[in-house]
């Protein structure tokens, strides 16, 4: 039988140097005379002793021949029709038999995909891209796809190939995807791409689109179904979509899952879909494992819930292989980490959450991705995602590598992700890791060491565009969501819309208004009057951003201490001190965040391989500063006036903030009815100060809503038994005035009482109902 290929050509093949296998692979029409059409099917396939064409509809077999090559294998066919066929694999004493993957010519990814894949615009390109199963012609198995432009060759390696890059050799199309079919394969296959480039080199890579991957150490992509999840949160989802996150309370608890609780590793493991091998943490001690999505769900939910926080803000989820990352060097964009299960059973979690009247944010980091082997440096042997020159695509200070915002398809897959997990995984927003690395191109560089932009400045004006393209889609698609700076700088409009010339957060970190509260509340009470400026300074640009307050994780490691172990004095005033940050940050104008543990006062900084110091809660404390927390949280949900007008001017107002020689600062915070307002005071000293006046807006009672200073928190009990009426006395140019009992390091809020106008309350008539068991310094 004469072979209609060279030699030249089953080389390409067999060496792995063909851009497209299916043009000498597979079933080919060679002659075609009147009813009689001749068809030829040639197979290489590096394991096989023998071979046969196996037609299903005719019941015959056809054996083929070894031809250039003892792997390489070819049959003539001469029938009317040949639609379907199989072949039959001898492999020493095993036989199998399979489809042929180069039957399959149908592409599911088009052609306008890959055009608006190239302009930057293709928003659900991870429907394309990656492993998906499918059915084409009837037959079952999974489609791989993926973006290396500049490869040589591309093959599907995996558990169904003994991993050889020589069996699944890939299509290129477009000049740009790299393409295949493979019948028989499901949800669960294990793969990886081999990548050769034209020196020959070859790279072993993760799919860059890939929804799950192995646990580490091992880094093989998990072809996985993201779409059979029954949610449950539709009132939630719509009930979002009509709210405003700016006139809401938002209160954020920051969680690092895989430290926020282990468990025994003899309890046994609640599955509900996860994999012990997967949740299982060999290189921490032998007796605890990481929590699964489930019992996370189990535990945590309720835990923040109790706590009466608004939101969860999950550290990296997306897969990295490294633990003392904390999840900030990602391999695996799309995949959430199997360190706590399945894709699925993270579903469940967000579900869970919003069951529960929980959000949940994601910690996101376009900003850089590591060098790893199998991620994405270097990926098909050219700077394909990074730039070329170190001066551009590295932070050398991290070990990292820079996105190429420049290039549209990388942008795509970076707003595509940020879609992505929205789409997929329901969440509620996301946060942006070190914006400001993205912002600058002489971010913690030298002189030397950095390009300027084409203007000779140091903005790098492609970050910004990519920025301003991710907010606005996300916004367009999913109103209602979060998405917030990490931003270190005094960059203009960070929080405010891009067709104003902003980059388009609707919240911004105020990491300056964090670094001056800490000096502040780090130093010994008698030094704070010579440093007011730290506590008000920050009014003067309160509104310029829309701000989130926020001490994360950050805050407490790399020798920072931990927030309580911050805090100057004994142990009581630590605490006082802590209490009154906290309240401090609860009435200040912008939404909240805080780490895990500083609820209950953690001694010991943030160890990521340990658990929180939960037995703390045994000592009276602890237990007192955690329901003080819950006691805030629910305060400040329940009091529109400290959350509505966050970002208006009229929502703050001082009273006096020049009375730095007591450490003493009033305000009010107003609501959107102008009638709703709380008057605040904070002594930032432990001395305790009797008939302490203050002016206010109008006549009437004042009930003490809240006093961090309360018996119940662990505090001295110094209070205005439940309330005051005002005197008519002149002070800070208002008619009327209160005169107060100011706790040690306290922080007293009160919010005027409606007065009937047939009711007349006499300062010493205070109706019973107002008078809680504070014990006021007068009486003492």
């Amino acid at each position: 039988m004469p072979s209609k290929i060279t030699i030249e050509q089953v080389n390409q093949i067999v060496n792995n140097l063909h851009h497209n296998p299916f043009e000498i692979l597979g079933c080919h029409l060679i002659s075609e005379r009147q009813r009689q059409k001749t068809w030829v099917i040639r197979a290489y396939l590096p394991k096989a002793d023998s071979v046969s064409v196996m037609l299903p509809d005719s019941r015959r077999q056809y054996p083929m021949k070894s031809v250039h090559h003892p792997h390489f294998f070819e049959c003539e066919i001469k029938t009317e029709k040949l639609d379907t066929y199989k072949l039959k694999v001898k492999e020493g004493k095993q036989e199998k038999i399979i489809y042929d993957p180069y039957k399959f010519k149908d592409s599911p990814i088009t052609d306008y995909d890959i055009y608006l894949f190239g302009e930057g615009n293709h928003y659900r390109i991870y429907e394309k891209l990656g492993a998906h199963v499918i059915e084409l012609d009837g037959v079952k198995g999974v489609y791989f796809a993926v973006w290396a432009p500049n490869a040589r060759n591309v093959s599907v390696i995996g558990d169904f190939n003994s991993w050889d890059g020589r069996e699944h050799q890939m299509s290129k199309k477009k000049d740009m995807i790299w393409e295949l079919f493979i019948p028989d394969l499901d949800f669960g296959t294990h793969y990886k791409y081999e990548i050769k480039n034209w020196e020959g080199h070859i790279y072993i890579k993760s799919d860059p689109f890939a929804f799950s991957q192995e646990a580490r150490p091992k880094t093989a992509s998990v072809v996985s179904d993201l779409d059979t999840y029954p949610w449950q949160d539709q009132e939630w989802l719509e009930k979002r979509s009509k709210s405003d996150p700016l006139t809401q309370p938002v209160a954020v608890y920051e969680v690092h899952l895989g430290s926020w609780l282990h468990t025994s590793e003899e309890e046994p493991l609640k599955q509900y879909g996860a994999r012990a091998e997967i949740v299982h943490a060999s290189e921490y001690k032998p007796s605890a494992r990481y929590l699964t999505y489930y019992e996370l769900a189990e535990k945590l939910i309720p835990y923040v819930k109790k706590l009466g926080y608004t939101h969860i803000e999950l550290l990296p989820l997306a897969e990295h292989p490294y633990d003392g990352s904390w999840g900030y060097q990602v391999t695996g964009y799309y995949a959430p980490t199997s360190r706590y299960g399945t894709p699925e059973d993270l579903m469940y979690f967000i579900d869970q959450c919003h069951q529960n009247e929980i959000g949940v944010i994601l910690d996101w980091v376009p900003g850089h991705f590591p060098k790893d082997a199998h991620g994405l440096a270097y990926f098909d042997g050219t700077h394909l995602f990074e730039h070329k020159d170190p001066r551009k695509g590295e932070h050398k200070s991290w070990g990292t590598l820079v996105f190429n915002y420049g290039r549209n398809e990388v942008r795509n897959f970076l707003i595509a992700n940020a879609l992505f997990w929205f789409d997929k995984y329901h969440i509620d927003g996301i946060r942006v890791d070190a914006v400001a690395s993205m912002l600058y191109l002489d971010y913690d560089r030298e002189d030397g060491e950095w390009i300027p932009n084409e203007f000779g400045g140091r903005e790098n004006i492609e970050a910004v565009e990519f920025i301003r393209q991710v907010n606005t889609t996300i916004f367009e698609q999913y109103p209602g969501i979060l998405s917030i700076a990490e931003e270190s700088t005094a960059w203009a409009m960070v929080s405010r819309p891009p067709y104003m010339g902003g980059l388009g957060f609707n919240m911004k970190w105020n990491m300056g208004w964090m670094h001056d509260i800490l000096d502040y509340f780090s130093m010994d009470p008698w030094f704070r009057q010579f440093h007011q400026n730290n506590v008000t300074f920050s009014m003067w640009y309160h509104q310029n951003e829309n701000f989130m307050l926020a001490f994360s994780h950050d805050e407490v490691v790399h020798g920072k201490s931990s927030m309580i172990g911050k805090m100057p004095g004994d142990e009581w005033q630590k605490f006082a001190n802590l209490r009154s940050l906290f309240s401090y940050m609860y009435a200040h104008p912008g939404k909240k965040t805080m780490f895990m543990s500083m609820e209950f006062g953690q001694w010991s900084e943030w160890n990521i391989n340990t658990d929180l110091e939960w037995h703390l809660l045994q000592f009276d404390r602890h237990k007192q500063l955690q329901k003080f927390f819950i006691d805030l949280n629910h305060l400040y949900k329940s009091e529109p006036a400290l959350y509505e007008r966050d970002f208006e001017g009229d929502g703050f107002q001082w009273i006096d903030c020049s009375d730095n020689r007591h450490s003493v600062v009033s305000f009010i915070r107003r609501g959107a009815d102008i009638n709703d307002f709380i008057v605040i005071i904070c002594n930032f000293t432990p001395q305790p100060h009797s008939h302490y006046r203050i002016g206010v807006p109008r006549a009437g009672f004042y009930r003490e809503i809240f006093n961090s200073d309360s018996r119940d928190y662990g505090g001295s009990n110094m209070g205005n038994l439940g309330g005051k009426m005002t005197d008519e006395w002149f002070f800070h140019n208002y008619d009327h005035s209160l005169d107060l009992c100011l706790p040690p390091l306290g922080v007293l809020m009160l919010k005027p009482e409606p007065i009937q106008q047939e009711e007349v309350i006499e300062e010493n008539n205070i109706p019973e109902d107002f008078i809680d068991e504070s014990v006021s310094l007068e009486e003492e």
